[in-house]
């Protein structure tokens, strides 16, 4: 891995300076973001919408005279088409049942940091991604067959938003981590509601579903981020297992602080961006083989919610430090 991609956020503090700016990539990425198109497709929504009205009804008129019109089909498009068809479906109401109990959890608690104790759910979690390590966690979870939440940083998409797209493509989840990772606590409410904001568009405009969950980096936020949160319908998820693999303090470690504690509605916290994450790699088939040899089932934060969520009344925990 080249140096340049080694942007160490928990290596530095949640005030002080500011983080050191990304290089350029090496080679143009075809999934780079322009922030002020997405600014500006805020003011042409009406437009589109129109376009898209007279293209449907154009479509509508012109079909009925294309009505015995036959399309070669090859074998390996029907085997494509037959996939999607059988498998689409899944991925949306499993999409759609996990959008559904996030609302459910927000509608009696604006944060969770675990889940029900009831069953056997554990997810894990990953921040700080997208980055140049995230192929090879992805490749881990593919090979387990896990899915994840992950909670990405808007600027690492214009680089490395491959990984978001396959990690869609997988059932996984992605949530929120904020435009560029600053510390929520210390920004005025306009400028919490634009890190937050623009990270969501920049997931949108790869045609992932719009994130419902966050992550305050370094575990900071104060009452203007939960105002904030709420009126941009934002489950705050936090965490009841912290690996503090951005330490890099050995795979051994990582894997001891990963199964220590860990029961049902655990949600533990790793990264697979924000720096070397060789470590947290290699600890992660140990992780799972030693959860599941405990009963536990790997899933998303949404579906931890679904199959049991927290029970209401919990205390908003204190302003966090160390993520």
């Amino acid at each position: 891995m080249t140096p340049r991609w080694s942007w160490d956020f928990e290596d530095e503090p949640p005030s002080g300076r500011a983080p050191r700016p990304l290089a350029p990539p090496a080679v143009p990425v075809s999934h780079e973001v322009d922030l002020a198109q997405i600014r500006r497709r805020r003011g042409s929504a009406a437009v589109i919408l129109l376009l898209v009205v007279v293209l449907l009804v154009s479509a509508l008129v012109g079909g009925s005279h294309h009505a015995h019109a036959k399309t070669p089909t090859t074998t390996a498009t029907a085997g494509a088409t037959k996939q999607h068809a059988t498998q689409a479906p899944k991925v949306e109401e499993s999409t759609a049942a996990g959008q559904a109990a996030v609302r459910s959890v927000f509608s009696y608690t604006p944060f969770v940091k675990a889940g029900g104790t009831r069953g056997h759910d554990v997810a894990l979690t990953f921040d700080d991604g997208p980055g140049p390590y995230t192929p090879q966690v992805l490749d881990v979870l593919e090979r387990f067959h896990v899915r994840a939440t992950f909670f990405e940083i808007g600027k690492m998409l214009r680089y490395f938003s491959a990984s978001t797209v396959r990690e869609v493509a997988d059932g996984d989840v992605i949530g929120d981590h904020t435009e560029s990772h600053p510390a929520m606590a210390e920004l005025s409410a306009h400028d919490q509601h634009e890190e937050l904001f623009e990270q969501i568009a920049r997931v949108e405009v790869l045609g992932a579903p719009r994130p419902d969950l966050f992550r305050p980096p370094y575990g900071s936020f104060d009452t203007t981020t939960m105002h904030v949160l709420y009126t941009m319908h934002l489950l705050m998820v936090l965490w009841s297992i912290d690996t503090q693999d951005y330490l890099q303090p050995g795979v051994g470690t990582i894997v001891k602080r990963a199964l220590e504690g860990v029961g049902p509605g655990s949600i533990i916290l790793m990264h697979d961006g924000g720096g070397d994450r060789a470590q947290t790699i290699a600890a992660l088939p140990t992780i799972i083989r030693g959860l599941r040899a405990r009963g536990l089932r790997l899933v998303t934060v949404p579906q931890l919610l679904i199959d049991d969520p927290p029970p209401a009344g919990q205390p908003l925990p204190p302003n966090l430090s160390g993520d």
